[in-house]
């Protein structure tokens, strides 16, 4: 389990208190990472600017494309107004000479991997809420999945069978629910309770629900909110897009079509305020520690990658032609695919103000899911190198 190392001082901007690591990371969902406490990682700072508000101009500070860090604090945590899960990291920079390994817990955490896999995990579910879902004074449909393994067993020999439902959110408040199986045919819902959870976090059709029942046999609630505008793209292949993982990957095509509109660079549509990037990249830029905002659902790459996979990536010589594999996660997390793709070009993203950055290297093409293809060339791609092709 990744765990928040106090440090001598408090950290900036503390907005609220921590977040069950757990319900974080069903929050987030099962592709997102957040790297350990004595991690060695690799911080870009172009990817970091992807996650600001607003444009952040790094020419000034002279900041290299990476920075070899290391992670000393992580705090997971969860906006006051949206509840969107996000990470506050504490980096120290390494200096000239020092091994970019990982030391202390995180070493010791990738020894005992196995038998942490091999432990039992919380059980999750989310559910992308329709428009009678989020609909104020209605109620919420239960899947039978999550009625039947997260929720307290129902009495069926009651007419009808019922109960109350109690679940903390990422704020630690506890809400409850009425629980009922009705109708005809017989479904599972939430009733009375389920309102004003709607209203008071201001649900709308799209977002997602997260159940999750932890191993004391408590139960938690938390929210994905749906990424707006991942709408249809004129030239998209219809008969892709009822592959899973597909309006992810369509997402992704409309963020950098706009991007090369802008001259390659994404136009900013995340939480980070600026002025906390440009602080970021001058401290690491002269070796002082520094902290980092990482919100897992942003649509953008990680910018605070583990060195191995940075070390794995970047021995490739990557060429176009090459073949690899990459997965992309359903919107509520159900389920994750795999996309063939093909290396269409090698060549930096902006070549102007980072001609010797990784960031985005390669141009790219996928190819759908059909995994009965020639050998790979590489089994699998790190997304940070990935300079998602425009649709049109």
């Amino acid at each position: 389990m990744l765990t928040f190392m106090e440090l001598a001082g408090p950290t900036e901007g503390d907005g609220g208190g921590s977040v069950d690591s757990q319900l974080w990371a069903a929050c987030a969902g099962s592709m997102s990472s957040v790297p350990p406490v004595g991690a060695a990682v690799y911080y870009f700072p172009q990817g970091h600017a992807e996650q600001a508000s607003a444009a952040v101009d790094l020419s000034s500070a002279r900041v290299p494309p990476l920075v070899p860090c290391r992670v000393v604090a992580v705090r997971f945590m969860a906006d006051a107004e949206s509840d969107e899960v996000f990470a506050k990291i504490r980096l120290v920079p390494l200096r000239p000479g020092d091994a970019v390994v990982d030391v202390g817990e995180a070493a010791a955490a990738e020894a005992r991997r196995e038998e942490e896999n091999s432990r039992p995990r919380p059980t999750s579910f989310a559910k992308t809420l329709t428009q009678s879902d989020a609909n104020n004074g209605g109620g919420f449909s239960v899947p039978r999945f999550c009625a039947e393994t997260i929720f307290p067993e129902l009495d069926y020999s009651s007419e009808p069978p019922v109960q109350s439902v109690c679940a903390k959110d990422v704020h630690g408040v506890e809400w409850t629910f009425r629980h009922i199986y009705r109708g005809t045919p017989r479904r599972h819902l939430l009733t009375t309770g389920w309102s004003p959870f709607v209203n008071k976090k201001q649900l709308t059709a799209g977002d997602s629900i997260v159940f999750m029942r932890d191993e004391g046999g408590n139960i938690h609630v938390g929210l994905r909110r749906a990424k707006r505008g991942f709408c249809s793209i004129g030239g998209d292949d219809e008969s892709l897009s009822s592959i899973p993982g597909w309006d992810q990957y369509r997402g992704l095509m409309r963020r950098n079509a706009t991007a090369t509109a802008t001259g390659g660079r994404t136009p900013p549509k995340g939480k980070v305020p600026p002025e906390n990037v440009l602080t970021a990249a001058t401290r690491a830029t002269t070796g002082q520690p520094f902290e980092v905002l990482y919100y897992p659902r942003a649509s953008t790459p990680e910018f605070c990658v583990r060195a191995a996979a940075v070390r794995t990536a970047m021995a490739v010589q990557w060429c176009p032609g090459m073949r690899f594999k990459m997965a992309f996660e359903t919107e509520d997390s159900s389920r994750i695919s795999w996309f063939m793709g093909t290396v269409a070009g090698v060549q930096a993203s902006d070549p102007v103000r980072w001609p010797q950055s990784p960031w985005r290297l390669l141009q790219v093409h996928l190819h759908g899911t059909n995994m009965r293809q020639p050998q790979l060339d590489h089994d699998r791609v790190v997304e940070f190198l990935i300079n998602w092709p425009p649709r049109r």
